[in-house]
């Protein structure tokens, strides 16, 4: 449908931690297939490069560029760097994160720092650096991707994690209300459950579900949601798509829950 035609989109985190679909992965694809040409960050450059390469084999276009995007350094020149590649940035989608399993009293400084600079510092440099870009050139999209734990418990203990993207959450929201002006919309979707390789690969998931055993755990997620099973990678693409595209251009400041009623169960 060339919903994305003639925008740039930069997706940070469009690689993937083992074989299959991640969310940014995924949305990478995604944007490419409606016409956007991709700028693919990850920190693993391989990766980044199976995306490219994916979009590639579809007579897309993409370029690859490996950042840890928690470093300001990093993130100015992955921006430079998609300039220099494309000259314009009208679609930032912030995918990084991780999950520390942990409450407040077993939760280390070490381990809340690290997942405060990857999950939330990681957004607000990459805002830092677009919207500027995206005033200059009459506005753009943003998406942050959050999740239901930055609003409910959902019954595991992750309180750096939950805490991150709350705060994400707000910093959206009040990041939406300054540059409405310049019609920069910024947006944030919040996944349910997902079944991607984050969370397959994730020791601490397993064990605080189900001592482990990921086809168990899989089995209980499935059991947590009201449509009877988790979502995946291509769900979160599909609702970044929309947010990305001109259809949602009276959007702004939105926490899009892409969770089969998780938290309508919940509330």
């Amino acid at each position: 449908m060339e919903r994305l035609k003639g925008k740039t989109a930069m997706v940070v985190g469009a690689g993937s931690i083992g074989p299959g679909w991640g969310n940014g992965k995924a949305t990478a694809v995604t944007f490419a297939r409606e016409g956007a040409q991709v700028f693919c960050v990850d920190r693993n450059a391989a990766a980044a490069e199976e995306t490219v390469k994916i979009i590639t084999g579809e007579g897309g276009k993409a370029a690859a560029f490996t950042a840890d995007v928690s470093r300001a350094a990093d993130v100015e020149a992955m921006v430079a760097a998609c300039l220099k590649a494309y000259g314009r940035i009208d679609v930032l989608d912030n995918n990084v994160g991780i999950a520390e399993m942990g409450s407040v009293v077993e939760t280390t400084e070490s381990e809340w720092d690290r997942v405060f600079a990857v999950n939330l510092k990681s957004a607000f440099l990459a805002m830092k650096h677009v919207i500027p870009v995206m005033q200059k050139r009459g506005g753009g999209s943003i998406i942050n991707i959050s999740s239901i734990a930055s609003i409910r418990h959902v019954g595991i203990s992750y309180v750096s994690y939950g805490a991150s993207k709350a705060a994400m959450n707000q910093m959206t929201r009040t990041t939406a209300v300054q540059f409405a002006a310049d019609h920069v919309r910024v947006n944030c979707i919040l996944p349910g459950l997902m079944k991607t390789p984050m969370v397959e690969h994730s020791a601490g998931l397993a064990a605080s579900y189900a001592k482990g055993d990921v086809e168990a755990m899989w089995r209980a997620r499935d059991a947590q949601v009201p449509m009877g099973h988790m979502g995946d990678a291509w769900d979160v693409a599909n609702a970044a798509l929309f947010l990305a595209s001109d259809e949602s251009r009276y959007v702004t400041g939105l926490e899009l829950v892409v969770d089969g009623g998780m938290t309508a169960r919940s509330a």
